[in-house]
């Protein structure tokens, strides 16, 4: 017999307005192209193009969506040089910083169990989708 838990977890005792908070931090840094910015720019400023050449399959229009969020909310700096041609660099804030490393753990349990959450989801498709016949 399983030892059902008496007690919910953690997060219960989180009042509404904390985790409406939290729920919004993770809509806005959970995404697939935040995630893969910050981790990005984890080794200091990158240029517009680099983010770009370095984030396979992320349009122009997206990045820089992304990018004016996460500078909204003090998670990355825009430096403008004023050159010829223009130059401009993003680096991570102190604040962004301070997330980096969570980011990168995330990063990293998702390369080592892609393949183990697809076997899962492949399986449970196969349970709840009747077959032809």
């Amino acid at each position: 017999m399983r030892d059902v838990r008496r007690k919910p977890g953690p997060c219960a005792q989180w009042d509404s307005q904390e985790t409406d908070f939290i729920r919004e931090i993770l809509d806005l840094v959970g995404d697939k192209w935040s995630v893969l910015i910050i981790g990005t720019l984890a080794d200091g400023p990158v240029r517009y193009s680099e983010l770009a050449d370095a984030i396979p399959g992320i349009s122009q229009r997206m990045l820089t969506l992304t990018l004016k969020h996460l500078q909204r909310s003090g998670l990355v700096n825009r430096t403008a040089y004023p050159e010829v041609p223009p130059r401009v660099e993003y680096s991570l804030t102190g604040l962004g910083t301070s997330l980096l490393s969570t980011v990168l753990d995330l990063a990293a349990w998702s390369a080592g169990h892609h393949r183990e959450i697809r076997g899962h989801q492949r399986a449970f498709d196969a349970e709840v989708t009747p077959t032809k016949r």
